[in-house]
């Protein structure tokens, strides 16, 4: 079991074994074996949804317990939290395959880690050279805008 914590500070405890990857392919129809040889991993990567439902599958019976709907739970997923629990997730998908598949499922995970980090790298590039809205006029002594005084400097008076 991995835990993680939501926003609202509850922990959970993300188990997977094969009551688990039956009832996330009963109730959504994704397949968890797929991380080793599927798409699964970039679909999870993709979108925050599918992932934050696959997880909330997967502590069902926690949430159960807990009297937490499918819609709370979600609204407890933002920002890093999703980050840890997707890490819970993928921590405890290798240590329920067997090693042969572990070994595969550890490659498909670096090589997709891999290219989102590149794509954050070239985001992140790419945003540090646009230009923002009104900086560049202000930075070419392009003319005053709006309500603006044309000059700081105080008007001589007398």
């Amino acid at each position: 079991m991995k835990p993680f914590n939501d926003s609202t500070g509850r922990t959970w405890e993300v188990t997977v074994n094969v009551g688990a990857v039956r009832r996330v392919r009963d109730l959504l129809g994704v397949d968890l074996m797929d991380v080793a040889g599927g798409d699964l991993l970039e679909r999870l990567a993709d979108d925050p949804v599918l992932l934050v439902d696959v997880l909330y599958v997967l502590v069902k019976p926690q949430a159960d317990a807990k009297g937490v709907s499918d819609e709370d739970f979600g609204r407890g997923m933002v920002g890093g939290v999703l980050d840890e629990a997707a890490s819970a997730l993928m921590k405890e998908l290798l240590d329920f395959f067997p090693s042969a598949q572990r070994a595969r499922a550890l490659g498909k995970m670096a090589r997709e880690l891999e290219a989102q980090q590149a794509a954050v790298t070239e985001a992140a590039a790419a945003l540090a050279t646009m230009p923002l809205p009104g900086v560049a006029a202000a930075e070419t002594g392009g003319g005053s805008s709006g309500n603006s005084p044309a000059s700081l400097e105080p008007t001589p008076t007398g």
